[in-house]
């Protein structure tokens, strides 16, 4: 057997490969997405990145005769102890081939920087925080990645049983096919609940318009998220590093945002046009052509991804999302788009799978992170 190394990634042309690798690795795939180039670049870098004002990061690669076989990005996040209590190293970025001993060497890695941090436990895939991709595909090899979603063979949980690590969480995702017309029990139900609150749904005319909202759209996010057990609070630069980060990808025209009587948001729901096929075909570059492809894609589309919602606590559980989805299935059918793809979610967060309930979802996706306790 040839000999494999792990070598830490240390120079730009190390993260360069890093980054890059698993373009090589699913070479052919027709399912696969790569992400840009120059976007996970920028993710690993400290002086853009405000994660690493309280996180850790190392990353490895895996050689074999002088050819990469594997990544693992190794991660602290010190505010998930700080403010929920829990101690983790977290791993993500990680990728291999179909060879165990590949597999087992890079997770050594893991195993002596929690040893070393005084760590027990070891689970992801993960990033540093809960806005970034999470959990192996577990079904759905046969369908088109999204550009948040995580694309990755069978073999990796193969690998994941036998080397210990035991299931933690499970996210499903769903594929909805626009109707052309919405129930009448939905449209009577978010007209009733507009006028008993008096709320609004908001039309953005440009983008500076939305922008103007943005750090509005973060408070309620965190808002609408910090009764879970892992709720770490954006710090004010995390804020600005997101939206210059995502805005330039949203089309201003798939956000809904709710607003009560005095213009506060009290509720909103951002979609996108799907990038997945315009990312395949800009292959990670935004030039020379790629962003044309992106363009194309957000003025013209079938598909739509939706990705985030946020309800204010004093209007949860009293039918919000039916004033937002009634928003979104007339955006929906002015813009042309006939089928839906939702986020991950929680398997057990039945809550927002009500959602669905009415549009006939299809279960199309799972996934799955991993730990052990070592």
């Amino acid at each position: 057997m040839n000999k494999i190394s792990i070598n830490e990634v240390i120079t730009k042309s190390d993260l360069k490969n890093f980054v890059t690798f698993p373009t090589k690795l699913y070479k052919n795939n027709p399912y696969y997405v790569p992400a840009l180039i120059s976007e996970e670049m920028a993710i690993f870098d400290e002086t853009k990145n405000p994660v690493f004002e309280f996180s850790t990061c190392k990353k490895f690669l895996a050689y074999r005769d002088n050819e990469i076989v594997g990544r693992i990005a190794l991660i602290i996040n010190k505010n998930e102890e700080k403010f929920s209590g829990i101690k983790k190293l977290r791993f993500g970025w990680f990728d291999v081939i179909d060879d165990l001993e590949v597999t087992k060497r890079l997770l050594d890695k893991a195993y002596e920087m929690a040893e070393e941090k005084g760590i027990q436990r070891v689970e992801g895939p993960v990033g540093f925080t809960n806005l970034d991709k999470a959990g192996f595909l577990s079904k759905g090899y046969d369908k088109l990645a999204t550009m948040i979603g995580i694309y990755n063979f069978p073999y990796y949980h193969d690998h994941f049983k036998k080397l210990g690590f035991t299931e933690a969480n499970e996210w499903v995702e769903f594929y909805i096919e626009v109707v052309k017309e919405l129930p009448d029990k939905v449209i009577r139900f978010s007209d009733l609940l507009k006028q008993k609150y008096k709320l609004k749904s908001l039309q953005f005319k440009t983008k500076d318009e939305l922008i103007e909202r943005a750090d509005e759209i973060f408070k309620l996010l965190e808002d609408t998220y910090k009764i879970l057990p892992t709720y770490v609070p954006f710090s004010d630069k995390q804020i600005q590093y997101y939206k210059e980060k995502y805005i330039p990808f949203i089309n201003k025209d798939y956000v809904i945002c709710i607003a009560d009587e005095s213009n506060n948001l009290v509720g909103f729901a951002i979609t996108m046009p799907s990038y997945s096929v315009a990312l395949q075909k800009a292959k990670g570059k935004l030039f020379p052509f790629g962003w044309y492809h992106l363009l194309r894609a957000s003025k013209n589309n079938e598909w739509a991804n939706f990705y985030l919602i946020g309800i204010h606590p004093d209007y949860q559980k009293k039918g919000i999302t039916a004033i937002v989805l009634k928003e979104f299935f007339d955006l929906f059918n002015n813009k042309g788009v006939k089928y839906l793809e939702t986020n991950p979610e929680l398997a057990d967060n039945k809550s927002i799978q009500l959602l669905w309930k009415d549009y006939n979802p299809i279960n199309h996706k799972k996934r799955k992170t991993y730990y052990k306790e070592i």
